[in-house]
């Protein structure tokens, strides 16, 4: 690659890198606003939801119009709150998006120097193709998984909630108080589409690791694990947490994803523990299972061309980072995968 055509890369790419910075911190201002003003419209659609409960235990000799205030009203605060609510919904995907291009560039500013090293021998041309095709076939994998668990969860849910809709607006000029009821049904089923959504933003981008970091996010993510897989799972945190530099969050959380859901896959593990040792220049993450176990030489022989692409992108990632990767397994006795960092 010519350096100087690297070189208009890497300014190119450094001048999108603080675009998208500066927009993410006006979406991040917008944000709070937004939560300033869902927690305000929060507050007085309860006391109107109290109000409303307690016209309805005093029906009788009550003035119609007052009951109708009662229930415009109520019906008014909670359409304000779920404007709000899918305005701060917009906004989170929008900056979840921002944040996953910010790491997608940093990764490929990081590469430069290795694609331009590779790309001189006409053999590592082939290697740095094969890797490509391989990156892309992941990323299409994982795209079809998320339409797939969007067309099977929230788009359906969304379809049914359009529907209950449509009734509840026939509803509310015949019986009023008919509608109260199904209304409590329409909010149950928004809660339940809200969070398949929110676990999907987890799946895509968890936002916890921007704003919160490593450490916190791993908690909730091996607990979650433990408790839908049946597997009894444990987080163990060393010497001194720290927010880590650069893409190291992102990539070891990963890694540790993808270890846990090889641990549920495939090695039939009843125990896996995720260790996580912060050490003054550096981060090792180790994460060990009870399962099956493997002979790794023989699966990793049979990477080249195969489907199931985990192992290659948790070492591709340990290695974007310039880490080390080590997947140490015997038949029946287990299998450990050791990450280190230094920085």
């Amino acid at each position: 690659m010519n350096p100087s055509a690297l070189s208009g890369v890497r300014f190119l790419l450094t001048q999108r890198i603080e675009d998208l910075e500066s927009a993410a911190a006006r979406l991040d201002a917008r944000l709070a606003e937004a939560t300033e003003t869902r927690e305000e419209l929060r507050r007085r659609t309860q006391e109107s939801e109290k109000r409303w409960r307690g016209l309805l235990d005093s029906l009788e000799g009550l003035d119609p119009d007052e009951l109708d205030n009662g229930f415009r009203n109520l019906a008014r605060f909670r359409a304000d709150l779920a404007a709000v609510d899918e305005r701060f919904r917009d906004v989170s995907a929008r900056l979840i998006d921002l944040r996953s291009e910010q790491e997608v560039l940093r990764t490929v500013y990081r590469s430069l120097d290795d694609l331009a090293a590779a790309a001189a021998p006409v053999a590592d041309s082939g290697r740095v193709r094969s890797a490509s095709r391989q990156v892309f076939q992941i990323i299409e994998e994982e795209r079809m998984r998320i339409a797939r668990d969007m067309h099977d969860g929230p788009a359906q849910s969304m379809a049914n909630l359009v529907l209950q809709a449509e009734i509840l607006e026939r509803l509310i000029q015949r019986d009023p108080l008919l509608v109260v009821k199904e209304l409590a049904d329409f909010k149950d089923g928004v809660r339940a589409v809200l969070e398949d959504t929110r676990r999907l933003i987890f799946d895509l981008r968890p936002m916890t690791l921007d704003d919160l970091g490593l450490v916190p996010t791993l908690r909730k993510f091996v607990k979650e694990f433990g408790d839908k897989s049946g597997v009894n799972a444990q987080l163990r945190v060393m010497g001194e947490e720290a927010r880590l530099p650069g893409a190291y969050e992102p990539t070891i959380f990963r890694i540790v994803e993808e270890a846990l859901n090889n641990a549920r896959k495939h090695a039939a593990a009843r125990n896996v523990e995720v260790l996580v040792n912060f050490q003054p220049d550096g981060v090792t993450t180790v994460i060990r299972d009870d399962g099956v176990g493997m002979d790794v030489a023989a699966v990793e022989a049979r990477l080249e061309g195969s489907k199931n692409l985990g192992l290659i992108s948790m070492r591709e990632r340990a290695e974007l980072e310039k880490g080390t990767l080590e997947i140490r397994s015997e038949l029946a006795r287990g299998t450990e995968i050791r990450a280190v960092f230094h920085y």
